[in-house]
C-alpha cells in the first residue's frame, strides 16, 4: 500500500490529532487515514453560473463594417 509522508506538522496539531485518535479508540495512523477517506470521498461543490441577461440595442443607421473589422479574428 502507498505510503504519504507530512512534513512540519505543528505541535499543536499532532497534539489535537493523537486526543483524538484516543477518544475514537484508534492509533494516529488509523485516525489519519480516516480524515483522508472522508475528505477523499468529498464531492467538490459545483455552483451553477449566475444567470445572464442579454439585452439588445437599436442603433439608427446602417453600418459598413466587415466582420473582419469587427472581430479581427480572420473570419474563423
Amino acid at each position: 500500500m502507498p505510503a504519504v509522508h507530512v512534513r512540519d506538522v505543528p505541535a499543536s496539531v499532532l497534539t489535537a490529532l493523537k486526543e483524538r485518535a484516543e477518544r475514537n479508540g484508534h492509533s494516529v495512523q488509523q485516525e489519519l487515514r480516516d480524515i483522508l477517506a472522508a475528505a477523499a470521498a468529498e464531492r467538490p461543490v459545483v455552483t451553477a453560473a449566475p444567470e445572464l441577461t442579454l439585452r439588445t440595442v437599436r442603433t439608427s443607421g446602417t453600418t459598413t463594417w466587415s466582420r473582419e473589422e469587427m472581430y479581427d479574428d480572420g473570419a474563423r
